[in-house]
């Protein structure tokens, strides 16, 4: 199994790095929307969006369940996967959580950054994320831990006053009776996907630090409190959990369009994101502009991570850098965003490395059977933003800053 990218991290940087990785895995959306509802229109954005989300997150809900040790059937449990899932990174989704007993709780959203984004677009948009999709995916999330678990309003956008605080709130209630809705359709598609069943190193249990989330649910996770080791695996699976969404974006995309426009829309999404991303990965880490911190941030890049789903290689020379794509990656075999990627199609890479500097600048130099070879090398003058990038920039979380909480509370006992 080859040794995962985030292991060249510090435990501190890794610490950093996690909230970093997980609100980008939010900002897929920001990124993919925007073309969808040029695509299909509001209505038919929303159905894509409620199919990608019911398709991914049950699967990586359950990941991240395994990867540590938190296996359960009860409010608490959904609740501990909610803080390790990309629909709600810390703070710009700032979910609170109050434990009754084991089928009974509540959540709501201090601070709502999705809500922000959405608010500007009037109420239709509002109604639509915090009703139409809200609705469905909140289940499913809730579903992957317990079939007959259910997520309601208690309040929700919009708001009335539109100052109101809490943003929302929502009960989250285990009852036998309830009956789970029916599986979506295509469902299979991301759940046996090479990604659903990547196998990730284990986590070494002598590390100094948290190896799990075993015990009560906390009010926040302060990720600088689990181990080195632990780090490198969460990292690897919120890389995950950004493919496993993707996966669910494009096959809802295929059901809709023929596939040339999918990939189209595919590779516009992987453009907005992959710039914005790189952008916030250089800055969290303190890197400069040079072909060395390219080299890092590329290494580091959730878009070719795990390092053993994509086998995408980076090689830093004197003034350049090469990325090496295999052809025969579990991420190719998905059709996730590596193999999005190709000779003529190298405009989610110029976003990418031009989060980092500006002048960096893709070309294709070895297109074989076996592998696909990309030199990045510097222009003279800088290039001007993409409009992909401009696009998934609209969100407030492209600049959001993360804060030192302090020492979070235990909200349950166990």
């Amino acid at each position: 199994m080859p040794v995962s990218n985030f292991e060249q991290l510090s435990r501190a940087q890794l610490a950093a790095l996690l909230p970093e990785l997980l609100l980008c895995g939010h900002l897929i959306d920001r990124s993919g929307m925007a073309h969808t509802i040029a695509a299909f229109g509001r209505a038919g954005m929303t159905a894509v969006a409620i199919e990608e989300w019911q398709l991914a997150s049950p699967v990586y809900t359950r990941r991240m369940q395994r990867a540590f040790g938190f296996p359960g059937d009860d409010v608490a449990t959904i609740f501990k996967g909610l803080q390790l899932d990309i629909g709600a990174p810390p703070q710009f989704m700032d979910f609170r959580f109050r434990v009754d007993d084991r089928d009974h709780g509540e959540f709501w959203l201090d601070h709502c950054g999705a809500l922000l984004d959405v608010e500007p677009m009037g109420d239709d948009f509002v109604v639509a994320m915090c009703h139409d999709i809200e609705d469905p995916t909140f289940d499913a999330t809730a579903l992957a831990t317990n079939p007959h678990a259910q997520v309601r309003p208690i309040h929700r956008p919009p708001r009335r006053p539109a100052d109101r605080k809490p943003m929302c709130a929502w009960t989250v209630t285990i009852d036998a009776a309830h009956v789970p809705p029916p599986v979506p359709p295509n469902a299979d598609l991301v759940a046996n996907s090479a990604a659903a069943g990547l196998a990730l190193a284990d986590i070494d249990t002598e590390d100094d630090g948290r190896s799990n989330y075993a015990g009560p649910l906390l009010s926040d996770l302060r990720f600088a409190d689990f181990s080195k080791s632990a780090l490198v695996r969460m990292a690897d699976e919120v890389c995950l959990q950004h493919h496993l969404l993707t996966l669910g974006f494009l096959v809802a995309l295929r059901s809709r369009l023929d596939p040339a426009a999918a990939i189209e829309i595919g590779r516009k999404q992987f453009a907005g994101i992959a710039g914005l991303t790189a952008e916030r990965l250089r800055k969290a880490l303190q890197l400069g502009d040079d072909p060395a911190s390219l080299a890092t941030v590329l290494r580091l890049h959730p878009a070719w991570n795990p390092l053993s789903y994509t086998g995408i290689r980076v090689v830093q020379t004197e003034d350049s850098v090469r990325l090496a794509f295999p052809r025969d990656s579990g991420a190719q075999s998905d059709g996730a965003w590596p193999a999005l990627i190709d000779a003529e199609h190298l405009a989610p890479v110029d976003a990418m490395v031009r989060g980092v500097n500006p002048r960096f600048t893709a070309h294709a130099v070895d297109s074989g059977d076996d592998e696909l070879t990309v030199e990045i090398t510097c222009a003279d003058q800088p290039f001007r933003e993409s409009s992909e990038v401009a696009l998934t920039r609209f969100s407030t979380g492209a600049a959001f800053a993360f804060t030192d909480r302090g020492i979070p509370l235990p909200l349950t006992v166990v």
